[in-house]
């Protein structure tokens, strides 16, 4: 019997303490994606924006995108070059409702990165993790 309670004990100890997946570094391309795609999926687009290149928010993308809060971002890998970056990701989009239930897909997208001064800025993401900061409340 108090084997079966440690069990539980270690089992429910696993679970609650996985939380969030440890902060890369904001001096790596993946560091800033991962920042940027957590501030999109919060609704912090002002923080998102800081992220991109002036050219990127320039561009405006009123293309429907998921809500924030159905999406999930895995990192994939980085291509580090050095004047600019790729950082490919996997979106798992959840859609609930359904006479199924809830329905997920994937797909596989990539950000391009450029260095600047001794960071990296986004110059694209893929379209379900835009924002357009001239609607950007600040």
């Amino acid at each position: 019997m108090v084997a079966i309670a440690v069990i539980v004990i270690v089992a429910l100890a696993v679970v609650l303490t996985r939380g969030e997946p440890a902060p890369l570094a904001e001096s790596t391309p993946a560091g800033v994606v991962q920042r940027y795609a957590a501030a999109v999926i919060a609704g912090d687009e002002a923080a998102a924006s800081a992220y991109l290149t002036p050219a990127a928010r320039s561009k405006c993308n009123n293309e429907a995108r998921p809500p924030a809060q159905n999406l999930r971002v895995t990192l994939v890998s980085t291509t580090e070059r050095p004047e600019s970056a790729d950082v490919r990701v996997l979106i798992t989009v959840s859609e609930p409702g359904g006479p199924f239930g809830s329905a997920e897909y994937q797909v596989e997208d990539v950000f391009d990165l450029v260095r600047s001064g001794n960071g990296w800025q986004i110059d694209n993401a893929p379209w379900q993790l835009t924002v357009c900061p001239g609607q950007v409340k600040q």
